[in-house]
């Protein structure tokens, strides 16, 4: 029995967990062993063979349904051998999911904001090719590419190249590129790309700008994250994650490229959606008191807010409130994701979020669960329902 039946869910965050050096093996000849040094990747850690033994072994993956949310990365079902996700997916119940690096989501930030362009588009090429390789498996399974922004031809023809491959979304750092803002005019060729062929853009996170570490010399001892060390978020460090999404969405929208673009897509996933009712007031503030001043604030034909409404979908943790987010955002903004298989999505994700959603009606929960998911998707969707090839 699936976890999820009886509804339409789609999974709006999901992950491989593909081992250290995968994207390289995909990427260029010429650029491969460069990247192999700098990821210090050459070896294979321990940890992925002793993963793989488990996923072969009978009587571990005879509990592969009782156990399909309690398994995280590495040993989950179908987080590392692309012949196992189809069956995570028919235990799950969701009708598809988007599916993010797990292993190159700092790499794919750091070398695209460091500015090293051969690396950082090398980088980006191999793990666009082990992303839609990975999720050929099953067309359920919707990849997201990465696209740098270090440079502005070179992302005009990545992002050409990513959408030429498969991707079904196209991320971008939430942290700006070096040298210009991430809605330069420049980048229009990569906006009206994505538009035309109805791939949304995404910000993930990872893809952010890291809490200073000043903040962690309290004096105090150190505090331990969820898996017990301190790469990945406490409480206070968890506090920065918006940062660098919402003054990039900012800007986004107030540049106009929402405007000039009116049914480009833009998926905010991980980062949370607590934040976002007080950036969209805070954006209508901003258009009010400086509308006078700025022409391209008169120029723009809604509210900032309201582009948010009309192009905007973020998927909450499933610890905040999504039913308070829905009243504060609008119910066409918020869909479900379930961070499979990370630690960070939880053992019951359904029953968390249903907690906080039940004073919202039934299409309130529709919207939820598969409707904002399927507006932000848009023409991708078409992939996963087309009847199957003869």
């Amino acid at each position: 029995m699936p976890y999820v039946e009886g509804r339409l869910v789609y999974d709006a965050d999901s992950h491989i967990h593909e081992p250290p050096g995968y994207a390289e093996e995909y990427a260029d000849p010429a650029v491969r062993d460069r990247l192999r040094e700098v990821l210090g990747s050459a070896h294979r850690p321990a940890y992925v063979d002793a993963a793989i033994a488990k996923q072969r072994d009978p009587e571990f993956r005879a509990r592969d349904a009782e156990e399909i949310l309690l398994r995280k990365n590495a040993v989950a079902v179908g987080a590392i051998l692309k012949e196992d996700r189809p069956k995570a997916l028919d235990l799950l119940g969701f009708s598809a999911q988007l599916v993010f690096t797990t292993t190159y989501l700092g790499s794919l930030r750091h070398l695209d904001v460091k500015g090293d362009l051969e690396l950082a588009y090398g980088l980006a090429r191999g793990h666009n090719r082990g992303m839609v390789d990975f999720c050929s498996i099953d067309r359920r399974l919707l990849p997201v590419c990465y696209v740098p922004f270090a440079d502005i031809d070179r992302a005009a023809h990545c992002a050409s190249e990513a959408i030429e491959l498969g991707a079904a979304a196209l991320m971008i750092a939430s942290q700006p590129p070096r040298d210009h803002a991430p809605s330069h005019i420049g980048f229009d060729r990569v906006w009206a790309q994505a538009q035309e062929a109805g791939v949304p853009i995404v910000f993930h996170v990872g893809g952010d700008l890291p809490m200073d570490p000043v903040y962690k010399k309290n004096g105090l001892p150190p505090v331990p994250d969820f898996h017990g060390g301190d790469d990945n978020f406490t409480s206070v460090s968890y506090m920065a994650i918006p940062y660098a999404p919402m003054q990039t969405l900012a800007t986004l929208i107030i540049d106009g490229v929402l405007d000039r673009f009116p049914t480009l897509k833009v998926g905010l996933i991980e980062l949370g959606a607590s934040w976002l009712p007080g950036l969209m007031r805070s954006m209508d503030s901003a258009a009010e008191a400086f509308r006078r001043n700025e022409e391209r604030l008169q120029a723009l034909s809604l509210l900032p807010s309201e582009f948010v409404r009309r192009q905007v979908r973020a998927a909450p943790y499933p610890h905040e409130d999504a039913g308070w987010i829905v009243e504060n955002c609008g119910r066409e903004v918020p869909m479900f994701s379930s961070d499979y298989p990370h630690v960070e999505g939880g053992r019951n994700p359904v029953k968390r979020f249903e907690a906080s959603l039940q004073s919202c009606d039934d299409a309130t929960r529709e919207a939820f669960y598969s409707g904002n998911f399927a507006d932000l998707m848009g023409p991708v969707l078409e992939r996963v329902h087309a009847p199957a090839a003869v």
